[in-house]
């Protein structure tokens, strides 16, 4: 059995997640934000279940649940980077207290709590970093653009991070899953208080789209969870992994347009060297 740190058990995919490997006979320390929601979450499984409250904006408070989860637990084995946000608006509309809030959350979360277990994992010469990026990482969305950068971030800063501590056997996996049926479109989602009305028609449509699909999204918690636990169980498990058919749809998609283009400009592109190189 393993020792979790999962951030943002609280709701969504998070509790999901914590129930899965608390079913599966797993040590759960998990983040939340209230202190209320610190006896809901230890619930779940008296004694293996362990609540700790982080502010992901704020880089002291995350380190010290890294620590305290290390110390209670006995050692992590995984840390699951879950907590995070949305935001919606056009890139014009969007102030940059609303970007700067994004990223803390999103990016700066995740990164100090890497920071922190790391020292840990190296010692023990073994541990894995899943991080819960999104398919909005890989392929653009217009109205989701701040979102789309901080996940886009987080993608390379994990995939990175795979490369630079894999000779210390520690493994590193970005998760991008596609809609989910949790709270995302709800509470998780914050729209730019700035509107322009000429985005009517374009980066609009992503709140529009998100609120009609609120509750009927393809993606399920549960199998979702299932999915993370099969990989953190694997030997070699993948630095990357798509999950949810709209996930798999919106990246090949993203991919074959990006390849299309490189292939139409490539002469352009191997033209800038050197004559003689």
């Amino acid at each position: 059995m393993a020792n979790w740190l999962i951030t943002g058990v609280g709701g969504g995919l998070g509790r999901a997640l914590a129930k899965a490997a608390l079913d599966a006979g797993h040590q759960v320390a998990g983040t939340v934000r209230q202190p209320a929601a610190l006896a809901d979450f230890e619930t779940l499984a008296p004694g293996r279940a362990r609540g700790f409250l982080a502010d992901m904006a704020d880089e002291a408070s995350v380190k010290a649940a890294v620590e305290q989860a290390e110390t209670a637990l006995g050692g992590l084995d995984v840390l699951v980077n879950n907590a995070g946000y949305g935001l919606v608006g056009a890139i014009e509309e969007s102030s940059l207290a609303e970007i700067r809030a994004q990223f803390e959350v999103n990016v700066f979360g995740p990164v100090a709590a890497i920071q922190a277990v790391l020292p840990h994992f190296r010692r023990r010469g073994g541990g894995h970093i899943i991080n819960i990026t999104s398919v909005s990482g890989l392929a653009a969305w217009a109205g989701t653009g701040i979102y789309c950068g901080s996940k886009h971030a987080l993608e390379g800063i994990g995939r990175t991070l795979a490369q630079e501590v894999a000779g210390f056997g520690i493994k590193v996996t970005n998760v991008e899953p596609g809609g989910m049926r949790t709270d995302y479109a709800g509470r998780s989602l914050t729209v730019t208080a700035r509107k322009i009305a000429d985005y009517a028609d374009t980066a609009h449509n992503a709140e529009r789209i998100l609120g009609e699909h609120a509750g009927h999204e393809a993606g399920d918690p549960a199998r979702i969870a299932a999915a993370i636990l099969k990989i953190a169980a694997s030997p070699e498990p993948p630095v990357q992994l798509l999950l949810g058919a709209d996930a798999v749809h919106y990246a090949t998609q993203a991919m074959a347009s990006f390849q299309e283009e490189f292939g139409r400009w490539a002469a352009l592109s191997l033209s800038t060297g050197f004559a003689d190189s």
